[in-house]
């Protein structure tokens, strides 16, 4: 009997050694790293927030020269909570993050999380999904990998945070050349901050984060392009007021957002407001407003790039959320430097029903700012356009997103003058006669 146990108890230890072999050769999850960070909210949504955020990054322990793996970026801990001002909706946060390869190889990696969330209450920690990218492992050794920015993208307006401290290493993998693998293990790093920042980042329609996500841009100007073969360049929100004459007697101030993204030596923009978070004062019918904007091009470049967003492509009923579209458009560079791109005048054009003339309401920018600079290279046939009037703009309606602010960009609602009351993302326009818009006919 005695002879039985100590032979189970031996097979015990080695089916434990065993598996302690399996498991350093498989995926290996890191140690928690927490770093400092600072995060820029969309305008409107009030001032940068600082918090600790604590993360944990999953690789393989083991590799060869030539193989593919998959780094993933878990968020266990956001930087702060969300605001007071809202409740946040299931699978509106999409977070993006930015890892640093060190040791063997040296470059930055983008990982990407899925738009998929719980809903989270007001002042409820952050919830975001995991983030994951693919590294080649070009060369043999150690390749550490550290967490750094990351952007919290919630409904199209963007959170962008940054660290205010080194973080540490938070995994590394060992890589051999083409002839097998080396046993070893995911170390952690440890880099520690001060405490948790709550009630925190916000969601001005973007994301509400304190946490995880990675941004390209903080505070200064947008992305700067042509850089490591980055693609990808977002802006930050600028605060832009309007002027729109009588049509709109106290003008439209709302946050814009200009997003580039390189295609060849071009650029193709995507130019974001406010969206709606007020309700309509009566039905709208499909196709009534089309929105257009100029884009001013400064520093190496000048003149306008011009932006225009489809309709609404379906009815929108009473009292219904209204928002302005996503515009679009290329801007292709006349001139090799860093190039700065700011939000310049908008048009809405108004159409009530099919076939009849759209009223046309231009809006001067009386204030704006730098939202994105790109470092550009002069192509053929580049260059920005003279200063144009805005114009119309496609079919398919953009999405509506909520925003982080019961005040989106500071707008109140306008009161009813001589007219009828309509919202144009965080904007209301008055239309003074209403019946104009309708085809009829001043008494």
């Amino acid at each position: 009997m005695k002879t039985q146990r100590r032979v189970s108890a031996a097979a015990a230890a080695l089916l434990l050694g065993s598996a302690g072999i399996l498991l350093g050769a498989g995926p290996a999850q890191a140690a928690e790293v927490s770093y400092k960070v600072e995060c820029i909210p969309p305008a409107g949504g009030g001032g940068p927030v600082q918090g600790t955020t604590t993360v944990s990054i999953t690789a393989p322990a083991t590799a060869k020269v030539g193989d593919e793996v998959e780094v993933v970026w878990k968020t266990v801990k956001p930087a702060s909570n969300n605001t007071d001002l809202m409740d946040l909706g299931k699978d509106t946060v999409k977070p993006t993050g930015w890892v640093k390869l060190g040791g063997a190889l040296g470059s930055e990696v983008k990982l990407e999380g899925e738009r998929k969330n719980p809903p989270i209450p007001k002042k409820a920690p952050m919830v975001m999904s995991d983030m994951k990218g693919k590294v080649k492992l070009t060369k043999a050794g150690d390749v550490t990998i550290t967490p750094g920015k990351y952007d919290v993208d919630f409904s199209g307006f963007i959170t962008h945070c940054s660290p205010k401290e080194a973080p540490g290493v938070a995994a590394t993998i060992k890589v051999t050349e083409g002839g097998g693998t080396t046993g070893g293990s995911t170390t952690g790093g440890s880099t520690t901050g001060g405490g948790t920042t709550t009630g925190g980042s916000t969601t001005g329609g973007g994301s509400t984060t304190g946490g995880s996500t990675t941004g390209s841009t903080t505070g200064g100007t947008g992305g700067t392009g042509g850089t490591g073969g980055q693609t990808d360049f977002p802006g930050k929100p600028v605060e832009v007021s309007f002027d729109c004459g009588a049509v709109v007697p106290n003008g439209i101030k709302t946050p814009v957002t200009i997003n580039a993204k390189k295609n060849g030596g071009a650029y193709e923009l995507t130019v974001k407001t406010a969206k709606g978070a007020m309700a309509s004062p009566m039905a709208l019918p499909a196709g009534a407003l089309k929105p257009s904007m100029n884009i001013k091009l400064g520093g190496a470049d000048s003149g306008t790039v011009k932006v225009t967003g489809p309709a609404n492509a379906e009815p929108i009923p009473d009292k219904a959320p209204v928002s302005l579209s996503d515009m679009t458009g290329t801007y292709t560079p006349g001139k090799t430097g860093k190039v700065t791109l700011s939000p310049d005048q908008l048009t809405i054009d108004v159409t009530m029903a099919p076939g009849s003339t759209p009223i046309n309401v231009p809006c001067k920018a009386v204030s704006s700012g730098v939202s994105l600079e790109l470092d550009t290279t002069a192509q053929p046939g580049g260059s920005g356009s003279p200063t144009t009037g805005g114009g119309s703009a496609g079919s398919a309606a953009g999405g509506l997103a909520e925003t982080g602010a019961a005040d989106e960009g500071g707008i109140t609602a306008l009161a009813l003058v001589a007219g009828t009351v309509i919202l144009l993302g965080a904007a209301v326009f008055t239309f003074t006669p209403w019946r104009r818009l309708r085809g009829g006919s001043p008494r």
